[in-house]
């Protein structure tokens, strides 16, 4: 199964488990006078991009909190990245890395996934 096959399979599953994820395209081209526009999430500049690369997947895991919000369910922002599974890692992956790092130092869920059970195991500890 290649990367886009699971990426459509962790969406489709994902709302099954409070997990609702958009594809995230990123990406630059030039526009009509020549100069460089960026998309994507975080996709502000080449030099940035090759630090630090957003996820393929980006959303979020609702999640019921605490008894005293008891009732109230809270939106976990949440960032999966797929890759085949025999990827190798290469210097796009040590930015997608630093990526999902900062996401879950924040509190977010997030994590670099190459099966709809990885996915499962990244949202649902």
């Amino acid at each position: 199964m290649d990367e886009s096959e699971i990426q459509q399979r962790i969406q489709i599953e994902g709302p099954f488990y409070g997990c609702q994820l958009m594809r995230n395209n990123s990406g630059a081209l030039k526009d009509a006078t020549g100069r460089w526009v960026f998309f994507g999430l975080g996709n502000v500049s080449k030099k940035h991009g090759d630090t630090f690369k957003s996820s393929d997947l980006i959303g979020f895991r609702q999640v019921k909190i605490t008894p005293e919000m008891v009732g109230q369910t809270i939106a976990v922002f949440t960032a999966i990245e797929v890759k085949k599974p025999d990827h190798k890692k290469d210097k796009r992956f040590h930015a997608q890395l630093a990526f999902v790092s900062w996401v879950k130092a924040a509190g977010g869920i997030a994590g670099i996934v190459t099966s709809v059970d990885e996915f499962k195991k990244t949202i649902w500890p």
